[in-house]
């Protein structure tokens, strides 16, 4: 592990198993936190305990397993670990205890504890089959959230049951990463005004018919929370989409093209950084029908198309000293074409995703980008969340060479 961790001394954490097929992670889990300098409890669901035995946890943690509210030994101090503790984590946490935790049930250890908490929670679910997905699961896991717990969202891969789907353990690493960013979190974003575009854009050709591309917002959405959470002030100008504006996040809705080069000419004063992860669409039509236009009206001429604006060509012109950073969504030669555009709309940085095929950056959890900056070698960064990414993305944003953090006097966005 690397050393960006081993402030996690002295931290308490308590460690929740839950009765997943990956239950047996959590030995790994808890090897790294105790490796790290942490002083970790553990504490068991009855379902986890078929699967690992709590005699594993208690030599590795050097403590007893809380296993059962009634046990003897116990002595009811399993109500004070929270108490104490600095962070509970939930790995791996199943469907049915993120469902009891988000309801409020208490009847198991875990449950009653999670009611007593004054510490952050960190849940890592994992699960089979579609459940992850199901719309049930997702209102528990938003529910937790605008409670203030941290997901760590499920990895894509293949599953227990052999079938492939996201509800794979996330990776120590990240685990690790979120616990210790938790613990203490980064504010190196601090008095940053950022101002992100994310999501499709829409082009109407008539009321019910319109251009646009797949584009869902997760990696728009994944920079603005990743910046949040790093201390900037951040606006997010957005296409639709189905997600859920991030906690601390000011977000602006726009449909067209003409729409967003408007939200963000209006905002790019304020801004000290432009990030450009929306897939603006190339065309519109040069006429939109107010009606709905009819199978047996159309001739079979060609539809007239016309170009939109670009939105980033466009900002560079009215640039004072914003950092701007765009994406550029391709299906080949992804480092010649990201060249080129790098340098024809004058950016500090492009970040490059291949579109198209079954691991296409549109609509996926996690993506694999490069990374393209003036006068400097490409940069490959392997897949990984789309969350995870984004502060892997930041982190490159905070090494732009020859980039002041400039702080212009305009203190609110508009609104």
């Amino acid at each position: 592990m690397p050393g960006a961790h081993s402030q996690l001394a002295g931290k308490r954490v308590v460690l929740a198993v839950t009765g997943s097929i990956a239950a047996y992670k959590a030995i790994g889990i808890l090897r790294l936190l105790t490796q790290q300098g942490a002083c970790v409890q553990v504490v068991m669901t009855n379902s986890a305990t078929r699967f690992v035995t709590p005699l594993t946890f208690e030599v590795l943690s050097g403590s007893l397993v809380t296993c059962d509210l009634f046990s003897g030994r116990q002595d009811m101090k399993h109500l004070s670990l929270t108490e104490q503790a600095d962070v509970m984590l939930v790995a791996p946490c199943t469907a049915n205890t993120l469902a009891k935790l988000a309801l409020g049930l208490a009847d198991n250890v875990l449950g009653t504890m999670a009611l007593t908490l004054q510490c952050p929670l960190v849940i890592c679910p994992a699960m089979d089959g579609e459940m992850w997905s199901h719309p049930t699961v997702q209102a528990h896991a938003k529910t937790l959230q605008s409670r203030g717990a941290t997901i760590v969202e499920p990895e894509n891969g293949e599953l227990a049951s052999g079938q492939w789907g996201q509800g794979r353990l996330a990776t120590e690493e990240t685990i690790l990463t979120t616990v210790h960013n938790v613990l203490q979190p980064r504010r190196d974003w601090l008095g940053e005004r950022v101002l992100i575009s994310a999501g499709p854009t829409r082009e109407p050709i008539d009321p019910v018919r319109f251009f646009s591309n797949g584009s869902s917002g997760k990696m728009g959405y994944a920079m603005a929370e990743a910046a949040a959470v790093r201390g900037a002030e951040v606006v997010l100008v957005s296409g639709p989409t189905h997600l859920e504006c991030p906690q601390g996040v000011t977000r602006v809705s726009v449909v067209t093209a003409h729409e967003m080069l408007q939200a963000l000419t209006a905002r790019f004063d304020w801004a000290t950084t432009l990030i450009m992860t929306a897939a603006v669409g190339d065309f519109r039509a040069k006429e939109s029908h107010s009606h709905k236009m009819k199978k047996d009206q159309w001739n079979g001429e060609a539809l007239a198309v016309e170009r939109t604006p670009d939105i980033l060509l466009a900002l560079s012109a009215l640039r004072t000293n914003q950092r701007m950073i765009g994406f550029a969504a391709e299906t080949d030669d992804l480092i010649e074409h990201g060249q080129t555009k790098l340098q024809n709309k004058q950016l500090n940085m492009l970040i490059v995703n291949q579109v198209g095929g079954e691991q296409s950056a549109f609509g996926n959890d996690s993506n694999e980008v490069i990374v393209l900056t003036p006068n400097s070698s490409p940069c490959p960064i392997q897949r990984m969340p789309k969350r995870e990414l984004a502060d892997v993305l930041l982190d490159h944003m905070n090494n732009l060479s020859g980039s002041p953090r400039p702080q212009p006097p305009v203190s609110h966005p508009i609104s």
